[in-house]
């Protein structure tokens, strides 16, 4: 899952990944891709995460990670680091999520009734980047579908996600709805159906695998 959302990054982009598993999408991306990843505590060119024994106490990332630089790492203050969000600037946004639907609304700040620190950036992340894409688990904790026709949870963003990646499958969210464009090995379309509360177009019965 994180390996395939790798994949979507390109040489020349300005990419933010959010807190959690996209994250984790930094190890996937190619030494030879020339990417700007900005992190909206106020860095623009982070590096890889450092090594216990090499980390810089002082550089850390929005989600508390150690993290290195590269040649021509940028810092600024939370007003210049919202200011490119806000702009339109970020060509990709990967955010995780506790729910999105078919329509691209999404939830991912808040789970009502357990404690929550606020909703940080993602509102502005999620409404603001060119392309927004999720990654997350396919079903909760306890089997139930995050993919659903209908948010239940409070909404970060409407309308706004375009991409969604789960260890299940690859989803895009288009004028006709939710489509489905890959399928993990040893899922079958039969299982991706029975766990995914949306209904979903198969354009493509060869589909593509990863």
């Amino acid at each position: 899952m994180l390996k395939r959302a790798a994949a979507d990054i390109l040489s020349g982009m300005t990419v933010n990944l959010g807190i959690g598993l996209p994250t984790e999408v930094l190890q996937y991306v190619s030494p030879s891709t020339a990417v700007c990843l900005h992190s909206e505590n106020g860095i623009a060119g982070v590096g890889q995460v450092s090594a216990p024994e090499k980390a810089d106490r002082n550089l850390i990332d929005a989600g508390g990670a150690y993290v290195s630089i590269i040649p021509g790492t940028a810092f600024f203050d939370s007003a210049v680091s919202f200011a490119i969000v806000r702009s339109g600037r970020l060509d990709l946004s990967l955010l995780g999520a506790f729910q999105v639907a078919s329509n691209g609304d999404l939830a991912n700040w808040k789970i009502p009734g357990k404690f929550s620190p606020g909703m940080g950036g993602a509102i502005e992340l999620a409404q603001k980047a060119r392309r927004v894409g999720v990654i997350m688990m396919h079903t909760d904790s306890k089997g139930n579908p995050k993919i659903l026709s209908q948010c239940s949870l409070p909404l970060t963003a409407k309308g706004h996600v375009n991409r969604i990646y789960t260890d299940m499958a690859v989803f895009d969210i288009t004028a006709e709805g939710l489509c489905l464009r890959e399928i993990a090995d040893g899922t079958s379309l039969a299982e991706l159906e029975a766990l995914t509360s949306a209904t979903f177009r198969v354009p493509n019965q060869d589909l593509p695998r990863f």
